[in-house]
């Protein structure tokens, strides 16, 4: 497993990709680290690498911002407060909602990997 991930995998693996040309929209995470002080890459070469734990929270910001309409400031409220603390146990939580959703996402990834196991055997299995 990785221990970072570049902008433009991160961007991609968000989904934030141009339609028409294909190419991740790194301006958006950019942005994202302005508004967020949470947000903290570490930068090599002028590179922007984004560690495992960044990966999480510019994940739940995503899923914050577009999945549930939260605006920029709502998103810094809710992420300066311990509310996503207090809220962990609540089954109706924004923070329950994203673990769900990352879960589906996680389990649709496993199974389609045992489809091709099933499909191809090992040997093709990328």
């Amino acid at each position: 497993m990785k221990k970072y991930v570049s902008i433009s995998e991160l961007s991609k693996e968000l989904n934030l990709v141009n339609p028409t040309t294909k190419k991740p929209l790194n301006y958006v995470l950019r942005f994202w680290e302005q508004k967020f002080r949470q947000i903290k890459p570490k930068i090599i070469n002028k590179r922007r690498y984004y560690s495992l734990e960044q990966v999480q929270l510019i994940k739940l910001i995503n899923f914050l911002l577009k999945n549930k309409g939260l605006t920029i400031n709502g998103v810094k409220n809710l992420l300066n407060s311990n509310i996503n603390k207090l809220d962990d146990y609540d089954s109706h939580s924004l923070k329950t909602d994203y673990f769900k959703k990352n879960l589906k996402e996680k389990s649709f990834k496993v199974l389609e990997k045992i489809k091709r196991l099933k499909k191809y055997g090992k040997k093709n299995t990328h």
